[in-house]
């Protein structure tokens, strides 16, 4: 499945078998969902890359398109989980690669006393809210808002340019300098300055793109469960409007470090968007999904270290985990209502590396 060279931006986003060659099964769909889908294998099976490809890839791309024993298993088992679901589930994923793997390359099929009698620990991060009716979600945003310095201080924050440093693992966990601008009501641009070159994320309020380095493209447009999850970070850097921005709302509890939260679930596009605030009501997470061809896999951004720029208390530190990584954002300066260029939002120049 090596990625066949760089492509010019096109009208619509390009498709995994044509980026990519020896694509069989997972056909048809746009890269950015072909690249979930191998986060959804890494961490249902606990794997990385060269887990399941040839070894040669360290040093040729090429390679990925390299049939190994594991790829060929692969594509049985997709074919096996799809044919469950369309003769008991009317084609609906109920049953993915984590169903039965959990974390582990081979699926146990012998009861775990251990795990059986093992203490029960909550998921914070389930979809299924352990409902709490006696409070109203108006109620949790109301708190929110004050916790942040008032809801006519929130309101009136309508853009912001911040700068600090970046650290993951596209980065061999070195920090290096990140710049973002966002710009009510949701809109948002981040460059990292990597070694490597400038990587840029950017989502102008309807679109969405990404030109990093480490991408399988040099510019690659985000759809479905990612371009949501772009709107989404804008939408959350700019707080005022994250109430009216989701709809169906309902509140729960949860436990996260040991210390309870307030959970807001809401929807948008279908799936379901997790807020999590702690006892001061400053949110503390927030949790997301993306649907695969292969299962759901979630996105878990945690905010702290809260600070004053004029009068809002705002994050200073983020940090961002999917199936395929870990990025940390440490914030040294922001500045509120900074006035910002409409074409930093603008569809950003391909990755071109230093």
């Amino acid at each position: 499945m090596a990625a066949q060279g760089p492509a010019a931006p096109a009208a619509t986003p390009p498709l995994s078998d044509q980026v990519f060659k020896n694509v069989q099964v997972l056909k048809g769909i746009p890269v950015d969902q072909f690249m979930d889908a191998m986060g959804m294998f890494s961490s249902s099976l606990g794997y990385d890359c060269s887990s399941c490809h040839s070894q040669e890839i360290h040093t040729d791309r090429a390679a990925f398109a390299i049939t190994t024993p594991l790829i060929t298993r692969a594509r049985q088992m997709i074919a096996m989980m799809n044919g469950i679901n369309e003769a008991n589930f009317g084609g609906r994923p109920r049953v993915t690669c984590f169903t039965c793997h959990r974390t582990s390359p081979t699926p146990d099929d012998v009861p775990s006393l251990a795990a059986q009698y093992a203490d029960l620990v909550d998921d914070p991060n389930a979809m299924a809210l352990v409902r709490d009716r006696s409070t109203m979600p108006d109620q949790v945003f109301a708190k929110y808002m004050q916790a942040l310095g008032g809801a006519q201080r929130v309101a009136a924050l309508t853009s912001f340019t911040a700068r600090g440093m970046y650290g993951g693992f596209n980065t061999g966990g070195a920090d290096v300098p990140i710049e973002i601008n966002a710009k009510a009501p949701n809109q948002r641009m981040q460059i990292v300055h990597a070694p490597d070159g400038d990587n840029v994320k950017t989502y102008d309020g309807r679109k969405a793109w990404v030109a990093e380095g480490w991408r399988p493209l040099p510019l690659m447009e985000l759809t479905a469960g990612n371009l949501e999850g772009a709107r989404i970070e804008a939408l959350i850097s700019i707080p005022a409007t994250i109430k009216d921005a989701f709809t169906g709302w309902q509140v729960g509890s949860a436990t996260i470090d040991d210390k309870p939260v307030q959970v807001l679930q809401g929807r948008s596009g279908g799936q379901p968007v997790n807020f999590y605030f702690d006892e001061a009501g400053l949110l503390v997470r927030n949790v997301r999904w993306n649907r695969t061809p292969v299962g759901t896999v979630p996105t878990q951004v945690d905010f702290s270290d809260y600070r004053d720029v004029a009068g809002v208390k705002m994050p200073h530190k983020i940090v961002i985990t999917w199936t395929d990584g870990q990025n940390t954002l440490t914030l040294n300066q922001i500045q509120a209502n900074a006035a910002i260029d409409a074409a930093r939002f603008a569809t950003p120049a391909p990755f071109r590396k230093k």
